[in-house]
């Protein structure tokens, strides 16, 4: 089991940046996939981006692809998310999940630990 705790959200105009964080606290997070979801208010978790264990591979949903760019540093057990030309339908709240396994997870049920979640506003 591993804790997660996200930081890096906040309010920033459209076409700005942000980096969220997200450290981990437990013993199998070097071997666990990683991914950044989000949720805007009436809709359903969405994966924006995943990354294996060793950040070999990644995954970007369409609608970030470009934009966005996951990464980890698994010595200081922190997975990160550079978010770059935010525009307001990325607004949400961002969520860190761990994997039950060490590589790409693509499905909600593959993740077995979450974050509290931090909010992104971006305004128009």
């Amino acid at each position: 089991q591993v804790r997660l705790v996200e930081s890096g959200g906040g309010l920033v105009q459209a076409g700005g940046s942000l980096r969220l964080s997200c450290a981990a606290y437990g013993s199998t997070f070097r071997s666990d996939g990683m991914g950044w979801f989000r949720q805007a208010p009436g809709k359903v978790h969405e994966l924006v981006s995943a990354i294996s264990w060793n950040g070999g591979s990644t995954y970007y949903a369409d609608s970030v692809k470009g934009r966005f760019t996951i990464s980890r540093d698994n010595a200081k057990n922190t997975v990160y998310l550079q978010m770059n030309s935010l525009r307001p339908e990325d607004t949400a709240v961002y969520y860190c999940a761990a994997g039950r396994y060490g590589g790409l997870m693509l499905d909600i049920t593959e993740y077995a630990d979450w974050g509290q979640g931090t909010q992104v506003t971006v305004s128009s």
